[in-house]
């Protein structure tokens, strides 16, 4: 039997479809992981709602995070997910932080860290005004902004909270207590089970 390594994914989204609001895009999409032959979920967060970022340039976000245990390595996984994002409607030539259908990120697989550890702390550490223009030119992981990001460490708080970075070695439970709380004030989790799809 072939090797499963565990995943995090973070799903996202802020325009509505044919098929309902950002909140019904996010259980399609995890509804089409699922059902990938070689990619089962293991949890799925609540749903977020969540202020776009930067203020302002957006109607409020629908964010959830999934864990997942798969065969795949990291590139194939993330083509996948870049698949499920195109066949969503994902339109990637609006921008970097422009409002989107679904935004499907690879957070986290095993304790890989990728391409290397100077590569990824270089990235980490990338002032905000380069990462509204900057793209890494490979796959990055542990995702370099996870540790930042309100929107990914809460739902994630919610089915993974003791998961460790590879390289600082913090809790996800840690890295969401040592953020501003301002910045989780204005997310809102909805009901559980509320147009999500469940395992």
């Amino acid at each position: 039997m072939e090797n499963l390594s565990f995943g995090i994914i973070a799903l996202g989204g802020n325009l509505p479809t044919a098929a309902g609001d950002p909140s019904h895009v996010l259980h399609e999409a995890l509804a089409i992981l699922h059902a990938e032959r070689d990619i089962s979920i293991a949890a799925v967060s609540r749903v977020w709602r969540t202020p776009a970022f930067p203020p302002g340039s957006g109607p409020e976000f629908a964010n959830a995070v999934a864990t997942i245990r798969t065969i795949l390595p990291a590139p194939d996984l993330l083509a996948r997910l870049h698949g499920i994002e195109a066949r969503l409607g994902r339109d990637r030539s609006t921008g970097r932080w422009s409002a989107r259908v679904l935004d499907l990120d690879l957070i986290a697989l095993d304790d890989l860290v990728l391409p290397d550890a100077a590569t990824v702390r270089d990235w980490i550490a990338l002032p905000l005004a380069r990462q509204r223009v900057e793209t890494p030119g490979c796959l990055i992981l542990p995702h370099p902004r996870m540790q930042d990001r309100g929107f990914v460490l809460a739902p994630l708080a919610e089915i993974a909270p003791g998961w460790r970075h590879p390289l600082t070695g913090k809790t996800v439970s840690r890295m969401l207590a040592e953020l501003d709380a301002e910045d989780l004030k204005a997310m809102t989790p909805l009901p559980p089970g509320t147009g999500l799809f469940l395992p």
